[in-house]
């Protein structure tokens, strides 16, 4: 068996991760179009790690122009097997302070867009089980790295996913609290949910800039305060990745990597040749 690789998907302030050698840049051509830059592929710990700016190197991709199918078939095709997602948030709750460090267990999707995101349809039928969004195993690894570096680190938590790209009303921020979120950001559904369909094991770092909107001692959110505590937090999620790297399994035999055995409907005598082509990083392993 090949080495199985790390993958980390840098978000907003985070387009470069330090502590790379045999550095080599792959652009990867995928079936679902471009991925939002070249890959970064080196090894940090003895360990092979793939990085992919999720934004592209200078923030050029807004949120809902990301193309996530691409992104993660790009990983996979790889020989990525686990996914670290660094990624910005808002806070919807007091205990959660800008420059804190939160490893979510939940997810919420309201972006509506779930047909742009999944691997599966023309032919083939897949349901993956998605009550538990992330790896436990990887969370832990990642909370145990944290709080080994940072001051303020959560275990746990709701992401709520919304579409961008302007921020919340106040309304909208008041209602995502009252259904039960905790974060918010614009980006980490659909890339979640495509890992689980590509048998990668994922987890989120999430790093809290601000307030969004709902609290009303506080200033609504500003790009200004954003990007500040960006670069606070990106050069603590630098340290946090080369820490846990050395912390993931070699072997990828977790649940999150055999998900597809239970969650396909369609029998493999009817797949559809180019659509079993086009998957081929996914589904190989099915013959």
């Amino acid at each position: 068996m090949s080495e199985a690789v790390i993958g980390v998907i840098g978000g907003s302030g985070l387009y470069e991760i330090d502590g790379f050698e045999e550095i080599v840049e792959r652009s990867v051509e995928t079936p679902f179009g471009a991925p939002s830059d070249k890959v970064v592929m080196g090894r940090m710990g003895g360990r092979q790690v793939c990085f992919l700016p999720r934004h592209g190197v200078g923030h050029r991709v807004l949120p809902h122009e990301i193309n996530h199918r691409a992104n993660i078939w790009a990983l996979r095709s790889l020989g990525v097997r686990w996914v670290i997602s660094v990624t910005a948030v808002g806070s919807l709750r007091e205990e959660l302070a800008p420059r804190d460090i939160v490893v979510p267990d939940q997810l919420i999707d309201r972006t509506g867009t779930a047909a742009k995101h999944t691997f599966f349809g023309k032919g083939i039928a897949a349901h993956v089980g998605f009550a538990e969004p992330y790896c436990g195993e990887l969370r832990e690894n990642l909370l145990a790295a944290a709080r080994s570096l940072a001051p303020r680190v959560h275990n746990g938590g709701a992401y709520l996913c919304m579409n961008g790209p302007a921020f919340s009303t106040r309304a909208e921020a008041n209602f995502h609290r009252m259904i039960g979120a905790d974060l918010i950001g614009m980006t980490n559904g659909p890339e979640t949910r495509l890992c689980r369909e590509a048998e990668i094991a994922a987890a989120a770092l999430a790093l809290v800039t601000d307030y969004d909107c709902w609290k009303e001692d506080e200033e609504a959110v500003e790009v200004a305060t954003v990007i500040e505590n960006l670069h606070a937090n990106s050069a603590m999620a630098k340290r946090i990745i080369q820490d846990v790297v050395a912390r993931i399994p070699e072997a990828p035999e977790g649940p999150c990597h055999r998900v597809l055995d239970t969650a396909i409907f369609t029998p493999r005598a009817m797949w559809p040749e180019k659509t079993a082509a086009d998957l081929a990083p996914i589904l190989g392993r099915f013959g």
